[in-house]
């Protein structure tokens, strides 16, 4: 029976990432993936006749270049297409345009609200010193502050010197970013509800809190801190969809004689005498190796994969602490042609950027409040996307792809599963909102597939539909990520580690959770790499 140096537990994006880096240092690595096809939640599929859904990620940005570089991916044929612009549509039958000319953006702000034009720049001035501030920290392990080791001291000499860097005021101001709302945050820049509202979006997107709950400001910055060709918080897709990603970091990773099996899911992580041997298929297969790394969320890998009294005590309560509510759902349409938005003017290209249909704070809370209550959004946000505007490889000649990220949808519908009935029900509502600023919408649908936080579990395994792994709040953050005492990749056994979102620095397409605990393993198995560290703002 073969042994492997390591096995990594799943085909996202992370799991392939770190077994590419392991392989290029020369270990025999072996992933394994429940599903036939790879990626994970970055993936594309043919759903519908000719075309190509990004049936759950849709969009890349935070996805590191770094490791972009170091892997070649460009020759593994990753492209991504930045986009610009985008609108917001108002109930009042008018729009806000979003605009990468900074100029024409004061002006689009100015139509709405002359007194928030300068408020505009120094929101940016203030999201731009928080992104160079945080993202050095992103492709490195955190410090555990309870540990006397040198490498612990020397990272958190390293954090003390990053704070010592700021002022007084400045000091103040991040400390405070951490803990306020969104809400709370925009309120200082903006006065018109509008532009909070278009602002604040990306702070609720795959989180269960509202735009008024603590720790809401980090979110929307965490969806800052991508770059896409060098420009910070630009985002962009995936020629061929997020499937791209994986497909590109498959190829690097075989390329280093790496292997995949797929349709190959675990049901154990075998452990003995407080060490990792291998895992064991859901067919009963054993395979060997020295070192397991999962690429599943706390959640799925301790109270799923690892048997009780080898997780102990403390992490199997830990893991269950560990909050991974689902709050979202996607809508996956193949259209007939581009729909008309009455707000917009003829022939604007608002339209091959995202755009958002939500226009107040206000709305944001009710729509909050119905998934505390148990049950989807009446009135959502929606963040919609056509990527075959721009890239028309996705769907026939002609026709489009549109993507539909809906906030809030419950993992269960009043603590009830989802029926086939509640899911067309939901699907139907987020249709008809769409189709309140758009005549033609309808009449264009040729396919939906719609996507619950339950449906997004069972096919991608992450808990509830969490799309980050598991929330992105203050106690889940850098070393306490997942948990205390578990926030540098290894796990409760000698050779088992964690390479997923649910580790630092946590969720989107960014593939530095997987560098990251590839770093730890070859350091721990003294071999040398080439993982990378964050190369810094030009």
């Amino acid at each position: 029976m073969k042994k492997y140096d390591v096995i990594v537990i799943g085909a996202g994006h992370n799991g392939l990432t770190n077994a590419a880096f392991l392989a290029k240092a020369g270990l025999d690595v072996l992933v394994v993936e429940k599903n036939d096809y790879i990626g994970g939640a970055s993936v594309s599929r043919n759903l519908h006749k000719d075309w190509m859904y990004s049936n759950c990620s849709y969009v890349c940005s935070l996805f590191r270049p770094e490791i972009y570089r170091q892997l070649n991916l460009g020759k593994h044929g990753l492209q991504v297409v930045t986009y610009n612009g985008g609108f917001s549509l108002t109930d009042s039958g008018d729009y806000l345009g979003s605009y990468s000319d900074h100029e024409v953006m004061r002006r689009e702000i100015k139509r709405h609200s002359p007194i928030d034009v300068d408020a505009y720049d120094r929101y940016y001035t203030e999201m731009a010193k928080w992104c160079r501030f945080i993202r050095p920290m992103l492709l490195r392990t955190p410090p555990d502050p309870t540990s006397f080791k040198f490498r612990d001291l020397d990272e958190l000499r390293f954090l003390a010197k990053k704070f010592g860097e700021l002022g007084p005021k400045d000091l103040h101001d991040f400390m405070r970013f951490f803990t306020i709302s969104v809400g709370d945050f925009v309120d200082q820049f903006f006065t018109s509800d509008l532009i909070k509202a278009h602002k604040a979006g990306s702070a609720v997107v795959g989180t269960n809190l509202g735009p008024y709950s603590p720790g809401t400001a980090y979110v929307l910055l965490h969806h800052y801190m991508g770059d896409v060709d060098g420009a910070t918080g630009a985002w962009g897709f995936a020629r061929g969809g997020m499937g791209s990603v994986a497909k590109a970091l498959c190829g690097a990773f075989q390329e280093f004689g790496g292997e995949v099996r797929t349709n190959a899911g675990v049901d154990q992580i075998m452990v003995k005498r407080g060490k990792v041997t291998g895992v064991r298929l859901d067919n009963g297969e054993e395979i060997l190796a020295d070192r397991v790394v999962s690429n599943l969320d706390a959640k799925k890998t301790f109270l799923g994969m690892m048997d009780p009294k080898d997780a102990g005590e403390k992490v199997v309560k830990a893991a269950k602490r560990f909050k991974s509510r689902g709050s979202s759902g996607k809508l996956n349409i193949a259209l007939n042609g581009v729909p008309d938005f009455t707000a917009l003017p003829k022939g604007s290209k608002l339209i091959q950027g995202d755009f958002h249909i939500i226009d107040n704070m206000e709305a944001y809370e009710r729509a909050y409040d119905q998934w505390k209550d148990g049950t989807w959004s009446t009135s959502p946000y929606l963040d919609v996307l056509i990527p075959t505007l721009t890239d028309p490889t996705m769907a026939p000649p002609g026709k489009h792809f549109m993507s539909v990220f809906v906030q809030y949808c419950p993992a269960k519908v009043k603590g009830k599963e989802w029926t086939d009935d509640l899911i067309k029900q939901f699907g139907d509502n987020v249709i008809d909102n769409i189709a309140k600023y758009s005549p033609n919408f309808k009449s264009l649908i040729e396919h939906v597939e719609v996507r619950t936080g339950s449906v997004i579990d069972k096919e991608v395994g992450l808990t509830e539909g969490n799309i980050f792994q598991g929330e992105l709040s203050l106690n889940q953050l850098m070393f306490n990520r997942p948990f205390p005492g578990y926030a540098q990749y290894r796990g409760p056994v000698n050779g088992m580690y964690m390479c997923g979102s649910t580790t630092h620095p946590g969720g989107g397409v960014m593939a530095a959770p997987g560098a990251n605990a590839a770093r730890e393993i070859l350091m721990d198995m003294k071999i040398s790499t080439t993982v990378p560290e964050d190369e810094g703002d030009d």
